[in-house]
């Protein structure tokens, strides 16, 4: 699932496109996740994209008649633009088509249809069913350790699943979840009222440093996940620990070894010699 830098990197990809206007939009099915709103083609049509930004993992293309699309990748879903020789270019699972002026066009694609492509006024987004329950994004200002360890520091539950928690931080997969835990040295399997101050600080720096690492690497491509234009990231290329089981590597002069345990119905990788 494409998780926060793989939805960054795509918006920063697409915000290319602001100030362009939406000529039409091409329903290919009228259900993902959700049932598509059926008057979307009406409400978009001639509109000007104003902005295009990001929470959590959802995308937001900000519009000048107040209203928005959301979008969300969902479980392999990716974004695809093209040039004019190729608007009338379709593949398998190109779901949504978005005609541009300046002969561009944006495509949503969704292998699984678990992703979501709706439309509301822009001035309920805080109060709409994707959003009102959100907690803060890892780069919001009001994100802090103080704010982690409000949010955590009284939990039965493990940090790995705390950080999965897209009620306390939105963004945050899997993957990431693996590398930060490593980075600060803390073990996944520990709970939110075990960790001291000292490593909710240390948890708070991580979570920084390996989003803002991803993003700067353009994100992840393990499996669906490419940038607009068909590139792959480069993040995995990175990775400590994920998908690294059996590792083995020198610590004190003691070898540590990567492994992997099932948390929740998920894959966790990570070092028991060095996270504790």
């Amino acid at each position: 699932m494409p998780e926060l830098p793989e939805v960054e990197t795509t918006v920063l990809d697409l915000n290319r496109f602001v100030g362009l206007y939406i000529r039409s939009i091409k329903l290919n099915r009228n259900n993902l996740r959700y049932p598509i709103p059926k008057n979307i083609t009406i409400i978009t049509k001639k509109s000007k994209i104003q902005s295009i930004n990001r929470i959590g993992k959802y995308i937001i293309i900000n519009l000048n008649n107040l209203f928005s699309l959301i979008i969300h990748l969902g479980m392999s879903g990716r974004i695809k633009s093209y040039e004019f020789k190729d608007l009338n270019y379709r593949e398998k699972h190109d779901h949504v088509e978005i005609f541009l002026t300046k002969d561009k066009k944006i495509t949503f694609n969704d292998p699984r249809r678990f992703g979501i492509f709706d439309i509301i006024k822009t001035e309920k987004i805080p109060n709409s069913k994707y959003f009102n329950k959100l907690g803060l994004d890892p780069f919001d200002k009001k994100f802090s350790k103080d704010y982690l360890h409000k949010k955590m520091c009284k939990s039965s539950a493990s940090i790995k699943s705390l950080l999965l928690n897209q009620k306390i931080i939105s963004g945050i997969g899997n993957i990431y979840a693996c590398e930060i835990l490593f980075d600060c040295k803390i073990s996944p399997l520990k709970t939110g009222k075990n960790i001291s101050n000292k490593q909710y600080l240390l948890l708070f720096k991580s979570i920084k440093k390996i989003l803002k690492l991803a993003i700067k690497n353009k994100g992840s491509s393990l499996k669906d996940y490419k940038s607009i234009d068909g590139i792959l990231g480069n993040y995995q290329n990175n990775f400590l620990v994920y998908n690294k089981k059996s590792i083995k590597m020198k610590r004190n002069n003691k070898i540590a070894k990567i492994i992997k345990i099932n948390q929740g119905n998920r894959s966790t990788y990570y070092c028991p010699t060095i996270q504790k």
